[in-house]
């Protein structure tokens, strides 16, 4: 036990000196105004956020003041200089983006039963038109297994043209982050399995794109769901 603890608490401290040096970066690049952050619950949660560029990771860790927080990472940075240490230190799940890495899936469903906070992106890779895609089901199918609130998240800002370019210009980055009201996802009796997840996750990301500008909301741009919650009061 005492080895457990130990390397438990070795962990923990990793963790906090490198989000200590996340946190200090992000002052120096952006300036990140956040909205809805006392909405976020203690326990298990899953964490749902859009994908715009590579600082949004680094935004989630900077913003999000819990020390539980688990992390899928595109497998291709496992071997990044950079990018590969930060996910080693602050613990991250390697996933394969390009197909249903159903491994991970297991590890991520795993590790979020034994307490923590997942932050995924239902996207499943950063967008090249700048503004949503369609998301794949791996969310979806995780929130229905597990029976864990999620909590979406728009995130604006961080695109990579836009943070390359102000770094050149010596400017900071305006990155808002809109954290929106947690909900369950339970997949209906009667409805086929990949129909309910693809009914879901249409839910999900439409409650993201509500919290973003128009100009973000791409592939659900014009989808009913929205439309009804753009339309509630």
């Amino acid at each position: 036990m005492h080895k457990i603890a130990s390397l438990l608490y070795n962990g923990q401290m990793i963790f906090r000196i490198v989000r200590f040096f996340i946190r200090l970066l992000m002052k120096l690049i952006a300036d990140i105004e956040v909205h809805g952050l006392e909405k976020i619950p203690e326990g298990n949660l899953i964490g749902a956020a859009n994908h715009l560029g590579r600082l949004d990771t680094a935004a989630m860790l900077a913003v999000i003041n819990r020390e539980d927080i688990i992390m899928p990472v595109a497998e291709k940075y496992k071997n990044h200089w950079l990018f590969g240490p930060i996910g080693r230190a602050t613990n991250a799940i390697w996933l394969n983006r390009f197909e249903t890495d159903f491994s991970a899936l297991r590890e991520i469903l795993a590790r979020t039963k034994e307490g923590g906070l997942l932050v995924i992106a239902p996207e499943g890779t950063r967008s090249k038109t700048e503004s949503l895609q369609e998301a794949k089901l791996g969310v979806a199918f995780l929130a229905s297994k597990s029976g864990f609130p999620v909590i979406p998240v728009a995130v604006t800002g961080t695109e990579d043209r836009l943070v390359l370019e102000n770094l050149k210009r010596f400017r900071r980055s305006k990155i808002v982050v809109h954290v929106g009201e947690p909900f369950k996802i339970e997949i209906p009796k009667g409805v086929g399995r990949e129909q309910g997840l693809r009914d879901a996750t249409d839910d999900l990301m439409c409650r993201i794109a509500a919290m973003l500008p128009e100009k973000y909301r791409g592939f659900y741009a014009n989808h009913p769901r929205l439309k009804e919650l753009l339309n509630q009061p």
